[in-house]
């Protein structure tokens, strides 16, 4: 894995640098082979010495993505490599009857491609704070909240696989889901 690690108000240290990469790195025995991701790690210290950290993983199929806040830096560190183990655990698990056909779950995690990091432009004088650019995975909408759901956000966009149009989920207030069909 190649790690981006930067830091906010924060000096990212050899002996932080050092902690980052070796509990991560436990992640790759849940892989056939090491996979050949970017690990994008951000720290940061606030005024009032809490840290926040941030891991984001973006993976073929998944995007592994945690963050914790708390007193200690290391501490927060071990927190958010127990959080994406239990995400990986999850996926693998529940990804569903569809990719137990095709044979075995690990093989979803093996490579990554650049051109799927999601890419942020230059802030500017508009309203929009941030955007980001993706391919949309084929894939049907149990998939896709499953997707949701590991990266804590209330909606996902993707392509449904059934009718290659461009579809969205997302959480409703009721905890429900709903499913926008683009036209």
């Amino acid at each position: 894995m190649n790690y981006n690690i930067r830091g906010e108000n924060i000096e990212v240290t050899p002996a932080i640098r050092d902690h980052v990469e070796k509990k991560i790195a436990k992640l790759e025995r849940y892989f056939t082979e090491a996979p050949n991701a970017n690990v994008h790690v951000n720290l940061k210290v606030y005024n009032d010495k809490t840290a926040k950290v941030e891991v984001t993983i973006p993976m073929p199929h998944l995007v592994l993505r945690a963050e914790e806040v708390h007193e200690d830096m290391y501490a927060a560190v071990d927190l958010i490599t127990d959080k994406l183990e239990r995400q990986i655990r999850k996926h693998k698990t529940k990804v569903n009857r569809k990719l137990r056909e095709k044979g075995s779950t690990k093989e979803m995690f093996v490579t990554f491609n650049d051109t799927n990091l999601p890419e942020m432009e230059e802030e500017n004088d508009l309203e929009v704070v941030r955007t980001k650019r993706f391919d949309l995975k084929p894939m049907d909408s149990e998939e896709a909240i499953l997707q949701m759901n590991l990266l804590g956000h209330s909606f996902y966009v993707f392509t449904n696989a059934e009718t290659n149009r461009t579809n969205v989920v997302y959480r409703r207030k009721d905890g429900r889901y709903g499913l926008i069909e683009a036209h």
